[in-house]
């Protein structure tokens, strides 16, 4: 095979491009740098979080989300670049009129206020800094009973904080920024202090609660499974930088880079460094204990080979040779990797099982659906993986290559093997 330069390839709009169009009613960043002494911890070229988005900002602790939260809210102020909520430069407006509310991890309620004195509290004090348009005392009264009515805080209207459950706390946070019916909504990490049981009731509380707002929400976590689950749009940021941008799916199946590929899903996508060769179908990759066939061609020297754990078809190890008996030589059996090795661990999860595998192609993992008979520690699998379901990257850069999906010149042939996912 021919060595040419790599094609990259993006989900959404690339940050920077001039091709990404703003949006109108929604937040965009442009150029915002933000420095804490000679450490730059937000460098966002260009991002559009799209209006009435429920937009989740998702990456590693240190990476740059809560500071984007907060230059959006005006609890800081960018070093330079500009912010703009609904196409209106707000980087010199007050906090407290760029029509903002913010959620904090910690909720931040006052000890000494009851439930509907903290909800009412930002009310009450743009009442009194505008009288004449701020909220009367019927209209306070009135948005606060909706607020609890919506959140199912009417019977704890009379409590203070130190009488309620995390749950019902963060619940009266949610409360106290809703109730001003704000353009935008940004959410800290709102969720990390509650239990498992409870951070799910929440999730789907959010999604309602955005549903009848119909406002601008971002939410800042480090949990994945929130931000596929919740979000419209993700955005995936890494040192300070946008990775990636686009709808929850798109992100998890073509991801940009392989930074993206092994942060966004839990097990994180299974990597591989291969050689091209010339193969009739294309393409043909090889490393220790890996081949397979693609469509692609004038692919790099170096390749990185990825597949997520849930698109293999994991076979039964009966007649499955060792991966290091193979001769070296032997053709793949068709499009598609295959790959062999020994279970080393296998996880119970609920609804999957996630066996560990080790052989030599390094270590590698398989999701294996509910009631489908699990392999025991010990034995020795293989595992076909369709060429539509692997991703290629630079090994030089990461980027994310042309797919190698496509027209291929051998047909698939029947393994006789299960899908991990159970059909």
């Amino acid at each position: 095979m021919t060595s040419t330069p790599p094609t990259p390839l993006t989900t959404g709009p690339v940050a920077g491009s001039p091709d990404a169009a703003p949006a109108p009613g929604g937040v965009t960043f442009d150029g915002v740098v933000k420095r804490y002494g000679g450490q730059t911890v937000l460098d966002v070229a260009r991002l559009d979080v799209p209006h009435r988005s429920f937009t989740v900002v998702v990456g590693p602790s240190g990476c740059g989300k809560s500071t984007g939260l907060r230059v959006v809210a005006g609890l800081e102020t960018p070093d330079s670049g500009r912010v703009r909520i609904g196409g209106t430069d707000v980087t010199d407006t007050p906090p407290g009129r760029r029509g903002v509310s913010m959620v904090f991890q910690d909720f931040a309620l006052y000890p000494h206020l009851t439930v509907e004195q903290n909800i009412a509290f930002g009310l009450r004090l743009e009442a009194k800094h505008n009288r004449r348009a701020g909220p009367d005392k019927a209209e306070i009264a009135q948005r606060v009973t909706d607020a609890c009515a919506m959140l199912g805080l009417a019977e704890l209207r009379r409590r203070r904080p130190s009488q309620l459950s995390g749950g019902e706390r963060q619940r009266v946070g949610l409360a106290r920024a809703i109730v001003r019916r704000p353009r935008v909504l940004l959410l800290d990490e709102p969720l990390s202090a509650l239990d498992a049981q409870l951070r799910q009731h929440a999730r789907a509380e959010l999604v309602r609660l955005h549903r009848e707002l119909g406002n601008t929400v971002i939410l800042v976590t480090h949990d994945q499974l929130e931000a596929l689950s919740m979000g419209t749009n993700l955005v995936v940021m890494n040192a300070g930088r946008v990775a990636q941008t686009g709808v929850p799916a798109d992100v998890y199946q073509r991801p940009a880079d392989t930074f993206v590929a092994t942060f966004v899903g839990s097990p994180t996508m299974n990597l591989h460094d291969v050689e091209p060769r010339p193969h009739p179908a294309g393409g043909e990759l090889v490393g220790p204990g890996i081949r397979a066939v693609v469509a692609g061609a004038g692919l790099p020297r170096r390749v990185r080979l990825g597949w997520r754990a849930g698109d293999g078809v994991l076979e039964t190890p009966t007649g499955v040779s060792p991966a290091s008996e193979r001769p070296t030589d032997e053709a793949p059996t068709g499009p598609g990797l295959t790959l062999e090795g020994l279970i080393d661990v296998v996880e119970f999860t609920g609804e999957s099982t996630v066996i560990h595998c080790v052989g030599p192609a390094g270590g590698w993992r398989a999701s294996v659906g509910s009631g489908v008979a699990v392999p025991a520690v010990g034995e020795r699998v293989r595992l076909r993986v369709e060429p539509d379901k692997l991703h290629l990257f630079d090994t030089a850069t990461g980027l994310r290559l042309a797919d190698p999906a496509g027209p291929v010149a051998e047909p698939v042939p029947s393994l006789g093997g299960v899908r991990p996912d159970g059909v």
